[in-house]
C-alpha cells in the first residue's frame, strides 16, 4: 500500500537557455581582451555622441528632440544590414565558426517588460548600454541604477516560471 506522505521523484531539470550561444571554442581570458577594447571604445561613443546624457533622453521622451531617435534607428538598419550580409555572405567569427539565427517566440510578457523597461529608463535616463558609460564618466548616482537593474534581473529570474510567459 503507498503511503499519502510519499513525495514523487523529482528527476532535477537542466537550463536551458532562450537564446543560446552556439559557439564551439572556448576563449582564453587574454583572447578575451579585444571585447574590453571594443567595449571600451563603444562607451567613448556614447559619450561623444551623448547617448549616454540625461537631457538627451528626457529630450526624447518627451519627443522634443530627433538626436536619439536618430541614434536608435541608425542602429537598427545597421544591425538589419549586417544580419543580412552575414546570412548572404555567410560570414563567420574571428574565431571561423558559422554564426546561427535563432527563430524567436513572440510572448506577452514582452509587452509588460517593454513597458516596464520604457518607464525605468524614462525615470533613470539609463539603460543597461550606457549605464556603464555614464558610470565611467563620473555620473556615481547611477550605481543605484545599476544594482536596481541587477536586483530587477534577479527578482525576474527569481520568479519566471510563476509569471505568464
Amino acid at each position: 500500500m503507498k503511503s499519502t506522505f510519499e513525495t514523487p521523484i523529482v528527476e532535477k531539470e537542466e537550463f536551458v537557455c532562450e537564446a543560446p550561444n552556439d559557439m564551439k571554442t572556448s576563449e582564453s581570458g587574454f583572447a578575451n581582451l579585444k571585447y574590453l577594447i571594443v567595449g571600451i571604445m563603444f562607451g567613448i561613443v556614447f559619450v561623444k555622441a551623448e547617448i549616454i546624457s540625461w537631457f538627451r533622453i528626457q529630450e526624447m521622451f518627451r519627443l522634443q528632440s530627433f538626436h536619439m531617435y536618430g541614434v536608435i534607428g541608425s542602429a537598427v538598419v545597421v544591425g538589419m544590414i549586417s544580419v543580412f550580409l552575414i546570412k548572404k555572405f555567410n560570414i563567420k567569427t574571428l574565431s571561423g565558426e558559422t554564426v546561427e539565427f535563432h527563430p524567436k517566440k513572440f510572448q506577452q510578457g514582452q509587452i509588460y517588460g517593454g513597458l516596464l523597461f520604457g518607464l525605468g529608463w524614462a525615470i533613470t535616463g539609463a539603460c543597461p548600454g550606457p549605464l556603464f558609460a555614464q558610470i565611467g564618466s563620473g555620473f556615481v548616482a547611477v550605481l543605484v541604477t545599476l544594482l536596481s537593474a541587477i536586483a530587477g534581473t534577479w527578482t525576474y529570474g527569481y520568479f519566471k516560471e510563476k509569471l505568464p510567459n
